[in-house]
């Protein structure tokens, strides 16, 4: 029975804020248990006020992380849920290792660096629950002298109210559907993406929701946001690389019901260069025909097709030699022209201009230009779009909202969107949609109501 105590104890202890030392004897497991269930019964009711399962409550280190939910901190809860499950660990292995061993040195050091670390992250939640409870941060002191007693105390407390539930949370973020659909025509670019999930510590997490949108054959279109708002979730949306629940059609063509014979009318340039250095950039390309282009071609109609590209591109005079030889600029071409031997209806490009002087970008966004003039969809990711945006017709704003869930926060006309969010310039407006702590103004959530109002239906 002792035994089973200890196994108990090993697996409950690093949960219970202020932890004794561990004792013998059964009156020592009677105030350990009373002590779990007055803290699990605070959680509960705590719980219920937020709106959150009251099970959640009842599982060490999980229930931080239901927590951090309630406070708008879940990121830190993830990680404080991750660092609480490797603190577990080492304490279950610290209680049967023996006393001055080199492991249980290791484990003891391990298991200090564990409980810091965890501690600044349930600091952190614990900030964020006090704020929306309106009290005020000192309680964080008494938190953590005995963490059950301020905790039951919230719980029960009539007077003691959260400012917002998970329920609110969930009805302002839903209330910023546009309702609206693009129309499906027969030319042209039609997205329908009602959203992109991911399962994240048994909760489903939204990547990207309610990205509706057309965009006609012969627009250049740049695709602008801040980091983690859904940019390159889109882009592997579209091009059918991480299928979403939704609709996506070129040329009156559906993308996800006919994936393998469409793939080859989309063209994608990932950011970085993929392409074997010692080769001559006439036999990447020979390389690219054979793979991309219909099985049906010749070997006389594939070499003509690689002569047009390496003309388009202006690598004709460079054609025998190494890629490992070329200029920043000659590879990006040759990157491009590698995705262009199959004439792509829809190109889609990861920073093509990175690495590249503003004269080199400029030429080379001037030739996705003459591309997107012959009657296809460029969309074009980068991070210096003000030196070249004169070229684009459009763009699409995407945006974090409260719950880190990329948006739509705008699409159409570049003199428009400055007039949409009142800035002059691209990064003026990444900056205005940006969150506080990534150095922005925190505004997305204004805009992306505003746009989702905006819109018909």
């Amino acid at each position: 029975m002792q035994t089973i105590f200890e196994i108990i104890n090993a697996l409950w202890e690093p949960f219970l804020g202020n932890v004794h030392i561990f004792q013998e004897g059964t009156p020592y497991y009677a105030e350990l248990f009373l002590e779990i269930l007055l803290i699990s019964t605070g959680f509960s009711l705590l719980f219920r006020k937020f709106g959150l399962p009251v099970w959640q409550a009842w599982i060490p280190g999980y229930r931080y992380y239901a927590l951090a939910r309630c406070g708008g901190h879940e990121a830190e809860g993830r990680t404080a849920f991750i660092y609480s499950v490797l603190w577990y660990l080492t304490a279950i292995i610290e209680r049967f290792t023996s006393v001055g061993s080199a492991v249980d040195l290791f484990i003891s050091i391990t298991q200090t660096t564990l409980g810091l670390i965890l501690t600044i992250y349930i600091v952190r939640i614990y900030l964020g629950v006090l704020k929306n409870l309106g009290l005020r941060k000192w309680w964080i002191v008494l938190i953590f002298v005995e963490e059950w007693a301020p905790i039951l105390y919230f719980g029960l407390s009539g007077k003691i109210q959260p400012r917002w539930t998970l329920e609110d949370l969930e009805h302002r973020i839903d209330s910023f559907f546009s309702g609206s659909r693009a129309a499906v025509l027969s030319e042209g670019l039609t997205i329908n993406l009602e959203e992109r999930t991911v399962w994240n510590l048994f909760e489903k997490r939204y990547l990207l929701r309610d990205v509706h949108m057309y965009i006609k054959p012969g627009s250049m279109v740049l695709l602008l946001g801040g980091s983690g708002a859904g940019k390159t979730t889109l882009v592997n949306a579209i091009n059918g690389y991480e299928k979403a629940k939704a609709q996506i059609t070129l040329n009156g063509g559906d993308l996800y019901a006919s994936y393998k014979s469409m793939q080859h009318q989309i063209g994608f340039v990932p950011q970085l260069d993929l392409m074997r250095m010692s080769d001559t950039v006439k036999n990447t390309l020979d390389d690219a025909a054979k793979m991309r282009l219909p099985i049906e071609f010749s070997a006389e109609d594939r070499e003509k097709r690689v002569q047009e590209v390496m003309d388009i591109f202006g690598l004709t005079p460079v054609k025998n030699s190494l890629v490992e030889k070329l200029s920043g600029g000659q590879r990006k071409r040759l990157s491009i022209a590698m995705e262009f031997i199959p004439n792509p209806s829809l190109f889609i490009l990861d920073e093509p201009d990175s690495g590249l002087d503003g004269v080199m970008a400029r030429e080379l966004m001037q030739q996705l230009r003459d591309i997107a003039d012959q009657g296809k969809v460029i969309i074009v990711i980068t991070h210096t779009p003000d030196r070249v945006i004169d070229l684009f017709d459009d763009v699409i704003v995407l945006a974090k909202d409260q719950r880190r869930t990329g948006r739509l926060a705008y699409y159409g006309p570049i003199k428009e969107a400055e007039a949409f969010f009142d800035r002059e310039g691209m990064e003026n407006i990444v900056k205005c949609i940006n969150r506080k702590e990534e150095g922005g103004e925190g505004r997305a959530d204004e805009f992306i109501l505003k746009y989702a109002e905006a819109q018909p239906g």
